[in-house]
């Protein structure tokens, strides 16, 4: 079962340690075969709407930033038990903050 795991920001600046810690995990998951894609995403974006016919195209950043997702990890596990876990893992490394697991579906 696949497993998007997005965090939203932190208003704690990242340190050595915490790369370091971070590091570890990541390369403990990759070598596991567990992690399958993980990165940070730009604050700003691009909003993509549309109602009938009309799309709007709207820049970011946008007004509730501290909502935005500011990194995920794409994680192959057995159960969501298994994918909670691993991110109970990830907030004991980087700290206070939020993050939130959804199932992938599809092949």
């Amino acid at each position: 079962m696949r497993y998007l795991m997005t965090t939203k920001p932190s208003d704690t600046a990242p340190d050595e340690k915490l790369f370091a810690e971070m590091g570890r995990f990541v390369e403990e998951l990759t070598a596991a075969g567990v992690l399958l894609a993980t990165g940070g995403l730009e604050p700003g974006g691009v909003r993509v709407t549309s109602s009938g016919d009309e799309i709007t195209v709207t820049d970011g950043p946008f007004a509730e930033a501290k909502e935005a997702v500011a990194g995920f990890a794409l994680i192959e596990v057995r159960s969501q038990e298994e994918a909670i876990e691993l991110a109970r893992r990830f907030r004991r490394i980087v700290g206070d903050g939020e993050s939130v697991v959804q199932q992938v579906f599809g092949p």
